[in-house]
C-alpha cells in the first residue's frame, strides 16, 4: 500500500509542474498537440533503441519522458474541456476490463493465442469495419507489415506451418528473379516489397520481431564498419584507396569482437 501511496504522490507531482510549466514557461505555453507529434515520435524511437540495448538506467529515463509528454497532451486537452488526463486513465482502464472478459468476465480461454482472437473479434463488436483500422498509417513499413500480419491472424487468416511461410518466401524470391531478369522497374519494386512483406510473415512464425531483427544488424553492421574506418585511419589509409581484401582483412577482425 505504502509503494501505491509513493506511486500516486510521485504521479501528482509531474501534473503540478505540468501546470506550473504551462502557465509560467514560455515554451512550454505554446505548444500544440501538433507541435509535439513529432518529439513524441523521437521520444518513442529512443524509448525503442533503450530497450534494445538492454539499458535499464536508459530505459527509465525514456519512459519518463514519454509519461511527460502523455501528461503534457492531457494538460492541453483539459484547457479546451475535450479531456482531463483522469478521462485518459478510465478510457484506457475501461478498454482492458472490456477486452479481458478472461479476466473481468466470465469467458474461458486456454492460450495466449486464444486471448489475441478474442481481442480483435471484441474490437469489431465495438463498431470497427475492420481488423486493420487499428494499424496507424503512418507506422513504418516494416512495423506496419508486422502489425498487418498479426492482426488478420487473430482473426483466423494465417498460414499453418512454418514450412508454408517459408515456402512462399522461396516462391516471392523466385518471381523477383524473373522480374529483374524483365528489367522492368515498377515490377521489381513490387515483387521486391512480396519478399519483404513474406520475410516478416516468416520471422511472424518465428516468434521474431523483424524491427528488432532489423535494427540488431544494423547496430552490428555500424559496429563493424566503424572498426573497419579505425584500423585504415591508423595506417594512415583512405576506404576508397583500399582494395576489398585489404578491407575485408579488417571486417574478419570486427567479426571476432
Amino acid at each position: 500500500m505504502k509503494k501505491r501511496e509513493e506511486e500516486l504522490e510521485a504521479f501528482d507531482r509531474l501534473l503540478t509542474i505540468m501546470d506550473e510549466l504551462r502557465e509560467q514557461c514560455p515554451w512550454d505555453r505554446k505548444q500544440t498537440f501538433q507541435s509535439l507529434r513529432h518529439l513524441t515520435i523521437e521520444e518513442t524511437y529512443e524509448l525503442g533503441d533503450a530497450i534494445l540495448d538492454n539499458d535499464l538506467q536508459e530505459i527509465k529515463k525514456e519512459l519518463g519522458d514519454l509519461l511527460l509528454h502523455i501528461v503534457f497532451y492531457a494538460k492541453i486537452g483539459s484547457e479546451s474541456n475535450a479531456f482531463t488526463i483522469a478521462d485518459v486513465a478510465n478510457t484506457i482502464s475501461e478498454k482492458l476490463i472490456n477486452r479481458h472478459p478472461h479476466i473481468y468476465g466470465d469467458v474461458a480461454v486456454k492460450d495466449e493465442e486464444e486471448v489475441k482472437r478474442n481481442w480483435e473479434k471484441l474490437k469489431l463488436k465495438e463498431g470497427k469495419d475492420s481488423v486493420l483500422e487499428g494499424v496507424p498509417m503512418s507506422l513504418p513499413s516494416l512495423v506496419k507489415a508486422n502489425r498487418i500480419q498479426d492482426k488478420v491472424a487473430g482473426v483466423g487468416f494465417d498460414w499453418e506451418e512454418p514450412s508454408q511461410v517459408f515456402a512462399k518466401v522461396k516462391e516471392e524470391l523466385e518471381e523477383l528473379e524473373e522480374e529483374v531478369k524483365s528489367g522492368s522497374p515498377d515490377a521489381m519494386e513490387a515483387e521486391f516489397g512480396d519478399v519483404l512483406f513474406s520475410m516478416v510473415n516468416y520471422a511472424r512464425f518465428l516468434d521474431i520481431n523483424p524491427e528488432n531483427a532489423l535494427e540488431r544488424t544494423n547496430k552490428k553492421f555500424i559496429k563493424r564498419f566503424k572498426y573497419l574506418e579505425s584500423m585504415a585511419k591508423n595506417q594512415n589509409k583512405a576506404l576508397r584507396d583500399m582494395t576489398l581484401a585489404e578491407m575485408d582483412v579488417f571486417w574478419e577482425q570486427a567479426k571476432q569482437l
